[in-house]
C-alpha cells in the first residue's frame, strides 16, 4: 500500500489572539468562534472565511485523514495570516504564535504531522532569523511565503538575502497565493479564488525565473501551490518573450529550463491537467496536495492521481507520498512505515 502524503493543508491555533485590539487597525484576522465545531476568520469587520474544527483541532483531522486514506499531513499556516503590511515586530509576533503551534502539533503527532512556518517578509533580517529559528531549533521542514510582498514581486532586491539564506541552508520553500493580482476586478463570482489566485501564482514563478533568481540560486528548493496555477500553460509564451525580446534578457537560458527545478502540488482536480503537468516536469515534480480543510479542497486527497490510467505503482508512490518526503529533504525510512501502520489510529485518540 502506498504512503499517502497531504502535501498542502492549513491550521490555525484555536485561541488565536486578537491583534487588531493589541495593535490596532483592521487588516489584522481574528478567529471568532461561532460554535464548539466552527468559526468565522475575521478582517475588518467582515467575515473572511467560515471553518470549522478541521482547521485547529488535530483529533478532528486525525480521524478525517483516516477515513480519506491519508498517513501523513504537512501543516502551514492560513496566507491571510502572513500580514507582510504590518510591523515587523507585530508581524513576527504573528508568525511566531503559528510556527509554535504546528511545531507542538506535529511533537505531539510525530507521525502524522510535518511542520512548515511562514516569516515576516517586508523584513528581510527578521525573516532570515525567523526561518533560522523555525528550521533549527523548531525543527519544521520548510518555510511556506507568499506569491508577493506588499505588492512587490518576488525578484524584489530586498528578498535577495533571503533566498540566498534558503539556498544555504536547504530549506524547502512552499508558494501560497495572497494578496492577488486584480482585486478590484475579482469580488464577483469568487474569482479572486478561481482565476485571481492562478494568475498571482504564475506572476511569481515568471518573475523567480526572469529576474535571474533561480539562475542565482540554482539550489533553490520551491514548491508551487494549485498545480502553479496558470504557470504551466503560458510557460511557452514566456519561452517565446524571452527569444523575441533579447534586451529583456536577463538569464543564460530561457524560462523553461529554470523552470525544471519547480515542484508543483496536484491540486488541479484534473486528470488530463495532472498528465500534463506530469509530462511538461517530470513525475518527480508533483506532489499530492489538497488545500484541507477549505471548500475548494480535493476530497478524497489523491483523486486526482487515482484517476490517471497506466501510472505505474511505482509513478502513483512518487506522487502520492516519496516527492513530498523528497522535497522536504525527509528521509523514507523515517516514514517508511507509516501506510501500514497509521491508518485507523483515530479512533483511539479521545478529543
Amino acid at each position: 500500500m502506498e504512503m499517502r502524503i497531504d502535501f498542502h493543508t492549513h491550521i490555525i491555533p484555536k485561541e488565536f489572539p486578537d491583534f487588531a485590539e493589541k495593535y490596532g487597525g483592521d487588516r489584522w484576522p481574528t478567529l471568532d468562534q461561532t460554535c464548539t465545531c466552527g468559526a468565522n476568520i475575521m478582517v475588518a469587520g467582515k467575515v473572511f472565511r467560515e471553518v470549522t474544527d478541521q482547521v485547529w483541532c488535530p483529533h478532528k483531522r486525525i480521524q478525517d485523514m483516516d477515513r480519506e486514506g491519508v498517513d501523513i499531513q504537512v501543516l502551514s499556516p492560513i496566507p491571510v495570516t502572513f500580514s507582510y503590511w504590518a510591523d515587523k515586530e507585530a508581524a513576527l509576533e504573528m508568525a511566531q504564535l503559528q510556527n509554535n503551534f504546528i511545531a507542538d502539533t506535529f511533537k505531539e503527532y510525530p507521525n502524522r504531522f510535518i511542520g512548515l512556518g511562514t516569516v515576516p517578509l517586508q523584513d528581510t533580517v527578521v525573516a532570515i532569523q525567523e526561518m533560522d529559528r523555525c528550521m533549527h531549533d523548531l525543527k519544521l521542514a520548510g518555510i511556506e511565503i507568499g506569491t508577493n510582498v506588499n505588492g512587490e514581486n518576488l525578484d524584489s532586491p530586498h528578498l535577495t538575502e533571503f533566498f540566498k539564506m534558503a539556498e544555504e541552508w536547504n530549506v524547502p520553500l512552499f508558494i501560497h497565493p495572497w494578496e492577488t493580482m486584480a482585486k478590484d476586478r475579482t469580488p464577483r463570482h469568487n474569482f479572486m479564488y478561481t482565476i485571481g489566485m492562478p494568475s498571482e501564482t504564475a506572476l511569481a514563478a515568471a518573475s523567480l525565473i526572469w529576474s535571474g533568481v533561480m539562475e542565482k540560486f540554482p539550489n533553490l528548493k520551491i514548491c508551487f501551490a494549485h498545480g502553479g496555477g496558470s504557470f504551466p500553460y503560458i510557460l511557452p509564451r514566456l519561452d517565446k518573450g524571452w527569444e523575441v525580446w533579447p534586451h529583456l534578457r536577463l538569464t543564460t537560458h530561457p524560462p523553461s529550463h529554470y523552470a525544471k527545478k519547480f515542484y508543483f502540488d496536484s491540486l488541479n482536480y484534473d486528470a488530463l491537467t495532472m498528465k500534463y503537468l506530469i509530462e511538461r516536469f517530470g513525475i518527480d515534480k508533483v506532489i499530492m496536495g489538497s488545500d484541507y480543510p477549505f471548500l475548494l479542497r480535493e476530497i478524497a486527497p489523491g483523486k486526482v492521481v487515482d484517476e490517471i490510467e497506466d501510472l505505474s505503482d511505482s509513478d502513483k508512490k512518487l506522487l502520492l507520498g516519496k516527492n513530498a518526503l523528497e522535497f522536504l529533504n525527509i528521509k523514507e525510512t523515517d516514514y517508511g512505515t507509516k501506510a501500514d501502520d497509521s491508518r485507523g489510529k483515530a479512533e483511539t485518540i479521545r478529543s
